[in-house]
């Protein structure tokens, strides 16, 4: 099993209790507002007139006029790449979301994992995640487009670019043909990740063949309702962007006060520098507030977004207490 964000039954596990704050993912923590679906979303197959709709919704939103098909969730279409071309080479920018490099090497690929995209030239497939987890690096579509020259299909996880659109590469895909797919998670940004929704971006034929590797009825019923909803909010999503803006920069003056050092992060999570990341997370554990640290750092912590005035202030008498 590869390690994630998220997995709140190991908290309880170890430390006990039920009251957690689970602020290890990067998941915007106000959803948007679900509200009702039609009932047919749920008593009947989707047809393709529906996700025909959402996925014009998706290729509006993310400005691209590339080709676009709605999967299960991102990680659908991280399973599926593998599936694309005959195994070989690939190689993928880290350290980064570890199932990236695992379901390439479960399905037979090679995988050499490279510090900088530059090394990713050559490989049959190559992956960087744009802006990456846990760093929050981020490569201008310029490099990306350049780079994809040189690479056999080159893949752009884009699961943390809506609040972030500069960075995105969706918009110059029509002219890249079939040497490039984005990935864009719907559930990060609209903070519904257990909806399971995503898409994948780029040239018809390699999308044609993710559509059909990934079967008919990819996505729910209610998936198809509630994503055509949000991702015609334009209002929400502004106001959206704002707040996790507003609120990663108050997240960094705690870690501050804390005496950590930011590393990089996005506008859904931090990352910081803590010296002792396990002690750290552990610290913050007692207090019931579950954070993420991984296996090839001791002193990287991430840490999500609270969503509300209490878990902010849980969160800050934690942090001012581990300072201690």
């Amino acid at each position: 099993m590869r390690d994630h964000g998220g997995d709140i039954d190991r908290a309880k596990a170890r430390y006990g209790g039920v009251d957690w704050l689970d602020l290890s993912t990067g998941i915007n923590p106000v959803p948007y507002p679900v509200g009702a679906f039609p009932d047919h979303s749920l008593s009947t197959l989707s047809t393709t007139t529906d996700i025909t709709a959402l996925e014009a919704l998706a290729a509006r939103a993310y400005g691209t006029k590339a080709a676009v098909t709605a999967l299960n969730g991102a990680q659908a279409a991280i399973q599926l790449i593998p599936r694309l071309k005959a195994q070989g080479r690939a190689r993928v920018v880290t350290p980064t979301y570890n199932e990236h490099s695992g379901a390439l090497r479960d399905q037979g690929w090679t995988v050499e994992e490279v510090p900088e995209p530059q090394g990713l030239a050559g490989a049959d497939i190559g992956i960087v995640v744009n802006p990456n987890n846990p760093d929050g690096r981020i490569w201008s579509p310029g490099e990306l487009k350049a780079l994809s020259e040189n690479v056999g299909l080159l893949v752009v996880d884009e699961s943390f670019a809506d609040p972030h659109p500069e960075c995105s590469l969706a918009p110059a895909l029509a002219e890249l043909g079939e040497r490039v797919v984005v990935l864009r998670s719907f559930g990060k940004f609209y903070g519904l990740a257990g909806l399971r929704l995503g898409f994948a971006l780029g040239g018809p034929e390699t999308i044609a063949r993710l559509r059909g590797l990934a079967g008919p009825w990819a996505v729910s019923g209610p998936a198809i309702a509630v994503g055509r909803r949000a991702l015609d909010d334009r209002s929400w999503q502004d106001r959206t962007v704002r707040r996790l803006t507003a609120d990663a920069t108050r997240l960094d003056a705690l870690a501050l006060e804390a005496g950590w050092r930011l590393v990089g992060g996005t506008a859904l999570f931090r990352t910081y520098d803590t010296n002792d990341a396990p002690a750290a997370r552990d610290r913050l554990a007692r207090a019931g507030i579950w954070t993420r640290i991984f296996p090839y750092s001791t002193r990287w912590i991430r840490i999500g977004l609270p969503g509300s005035k209490p878990a902010w202030s849980r969160l800050s008498a934690a942090l001012t207490r581990g300072g201690e």
